[in-house]
């Protein structure tokens, strides 16, 4: 890919050993300047994907903006600009998270402060931005829309026309969505030239690399003390622990914050690259979605552990998910630390 050698440290420091399967198609042709529309769902290593290609695209010596990405949603437009910090640490790439929520006055000072090369967003607070001469469109030239379909979805569709109206004609558009609605459609033809499309299907997510375990828990009630127990016997650093309702999302978090855990709540769509290990509190409520969670803690080759938690009535589910991924799921050994 001839990547820039700093890049390639951030990437490497990052964790990345090798690349995902839309990052092997999707990177060179958006790093040659090509619109590209790439069909993916989260947990596939879209971010990285364009991500590495706009710190490899922008000129670190212009202290202008030339990348602009739009993000659904506030919590997705903050872990983009994480990812940005991270990928980008070795470039001294500046980056700023332009989101609604936040005092508008504050984020026109840091824009004019630090002179951005990369802004990452939500619609309405870009485009407030943007009206107010405080990101220049000028030497933008690769705008990013990830979940587009979810974007859209939320009624976003003026204020993205509006973004492109004000960005140069000759702009490189690259956008990200799980599905291609009619709007998304109608998004790539008006403002898209000759787009390379890339779909990357769910086969291609991959458990290999992942060990998999569970833990006959018995009773829902009891499932709480045997996670507390896990982190007490466990040096676990990151982990992420999925259940299947907001509600239960709510409660366990205060749950552990009780018994003095750290622990973040977080919402659908995000990225978590650097976790070895992933905790089913609650198996997923369709095996469809078992990859997704689980293939977080094994993509771009690293290695990772999954553990399940599971009640008497979820041992058939987990024989359903293995005859259906044709993977075998063991009972947790007592030696998991050395595993993790």
């Amino acid at each position: 890919m001839n990547l820039k050698e700093n890049l390639l440290r951030g990437i490497y420091a990052y964790g990345f050993e090798k690349p995902s399967a839309i990052q092997q198609r999707a990177i060179v042709p958006c790093i040659e300047g090509n619109d590209v529309i790439a069909q993916a769902q989260s947990g596939t290593g879209k971010t990285a994907t364009f991500v590495i290609s706009i710190l490899q695209r922008i000129d670190m010596s212009l202290k202008e903006t030339q990348a602009l990405i739009l993000a659904p949603t506030r919590e997705l437009a903050q872990q983009i600009h994480k990812v940005v910090m991270a990928l980008g640490d070795y470039l001294n790439c500046v980056c700023h998270a332009c989101i609604g929520g936040t005092n508008v006055r504050a984020d026109i000072l840091k824009l004019q402060a630090t002179s951005p090369q990369i802004v990452v967003g939500t619609p309405g607070r870009v485009f407030d931005m943007i009206k107010r001469k405080v990101v220049h469109p000028d030497c933008i030239k690769m705008f990013v829309l990830d979940e587009a379909d979810e974007m859209l979805s939320r009624g976003f569709k003026d204020q993205i026309y509006e973004i492109f109206q004000e960005l140069p004609t000759d702009i490189q558009v690259v956008l990200l969505s799980a599905t291609i609605p009619v709007d998304v459609l109608e998004v790539t033809t008006k403002f898209m030239r000759d787009p390379i499309r890339i779909l990357v299907k769910k086969e291609e997510l991959s458990l290999e690399g992942i060990r998999q375990f569970y833990i006959d828990v018995c009773k829902e009630e009891w499932k709480l003390d045997t996670l507390t127990d896990l982190y007490e016997t466990l040096t676990i650093t990151q982990a992420v622990i999925f259940v299947n309702t907001k509600r239960k999302v709510d409660w366990l978090t205060e749950k552990m914050k009780e018994k003095d855990f750290t622990v973040s709540a977080m919402a659908r769509g995000i990225d978590v690259q650097q976790v070895s290990l992933v905790i089913n509190y609650d198996l997923p409520a369709n095996r469809e979605n078992y990859i997704h969670r689980i293939g977080r803690s094994g993509r771009f080759g690293r290695k990772g552990v999954s553990i399940n938690l599971l009640t008497t009535e979820d041992v058939r589910v987990v024989k359903d998910i293995e005859t259906f991924y044709n993977t075998i799921i063991d009972e947790m050994p007592m030696n998991i630390a050395d595993l993790i």
